[in-house]
């Protein structure tokens, strides 16, 4: 683990306790800013030019350092960035982004430094892009293949995977699930920003959790570990980087490009199926996915290029040729 400096490390816990970031925007935000207190100790000379990037220790910046940081020392880092890593408008807003939390961190809540380099950092145009996802014949074929394989785990697997493909629940939503979490057809999982959100389970649902309570009730299951509804067979919560694995796996069995798709894919391709296929409101889809604000739920309205060619046609004047 990187050692950091004092105010990087209350940073991430500001993030963490007063804005309600998750924790990967945290872990990523900071890790934006380490990358560039090591490129600009190296650039300004404080160790040798030859030094790899990643063995540079930051530990020992001070407020002093952070002071004399300079807009023209965060344009360099960022040219140098790109040039290295060839960074997207979305990775280069990231970037951006991070560097002017942390400096307005710095001057305007704390009032560390006198001045905010990252103020004039101009933030690159995203364009907007439809969200990947799978269609209603892949996830049948996917939830099938999980429920055909032959493995001890297929009935855990089959249910996360229902209960992703359902509910549109995040990956971390799914692992903290608690067995008490649930309660006859509802279900409480913690969502972003440490929020509780209500998820109504349908049949799909809960003929899955059935099935794998009774095949978790033949597994030891460590006293800690006694009220997480998916567990390993160490009897320990399922960490998440096994859920995503096994998923993988599964998606990889059915023939769907694990290149392309994802277990976030699968939250994507709840909330467009029931957009597409359940016709939801999106103030409810917006309530459903737990988002914060509705724009956010708006890329799920998008339209395929089928539903595009049915518009076109339904067009009362489609059918008319002149005489």
């Amino acid at each position: 683990m990187t050692e950091v400096f004092p105010v990087l490390d209350q940073y991430s816990n500001y993030m963490l306790a007063v804005l309600g970031r998750a924790e990967l925007t945290v872990t990523e935000y900071k890790y934006d800013i380490i990358c560039f207190f090591r490129f600009w100790k190296r650039d300004h000379g404080k160790v040798p030019k030859d030094t790899p990037i990643d063995q540079i220790d930051i530990s020992d910046i001070t407020v002093k350092d952070i002071g004399r940081v300079s807009t023209d020392d965060l344009l360099v880092f960022l040219i140098w960035l790109n040039r290295e890593k060839q960074l997207s408008n979305s990775s280069r807003a990231r970037r951006i982004a991070s560097l002017k939390s942390f400096f307005k961190y710095c001057h305007s809540k704390k009032h560390l430094i006198d001045s905010n380099p990252a103020y004039d950092l101009e933030t690159p145009k995203i364009g907007k892009r439809n969200p990947k996802y799978l269609t209603l014949e892949q996830s049948t074929e996917l939830l099938q293949t999980a429920f055909d394989a032959p493995t001890e785990s297929n009935e855990r697997d089959y249910c996360m995977l229902t209960l992703f493909l359902n509910c549109g629940m995040r990956l971390s939503e799914l692992r903290g699930i608690d067995i008490d979490d649930i309660h006859d057809t509802v279900l409480t999982v913690i969502g972003k920003g440490n929020k509780e959100r209500t998820i109504y389970l349908n049949k799909a649902c809960l003929d899955a959790i059935k099935d794998w309570m009774r095949v978790r009730s033949n597994i030891k299951i460590k006293p800690s570990h006694s009220k997480a509804l998916f567990v390993s067979k160490r009897g320990t919560r399922i960490s998440d980087d096994m859920i995503q694995i096994s998923i993988k796996r599964l998606m990889a069995q059915a023939g769907i490009d694990t290149k392309v798709y994802s277990v976030h894919k699968l939250r994507h391709t709840a909330a467009t199926l029931m957009y597409k296929y359940g016709h939801v409101d999106i103030r409810n889809l917006q309530q459903i996915l737990g988002h914060q604000s509705v724009s956010t739920t708006q890329i799920y309205t998008h339209v395929d290029d089928e539903q595009l060619q049915k518009a076109i046609d339904s067009n009362p004047l489609a059918g008319f040729k002149p005489d």
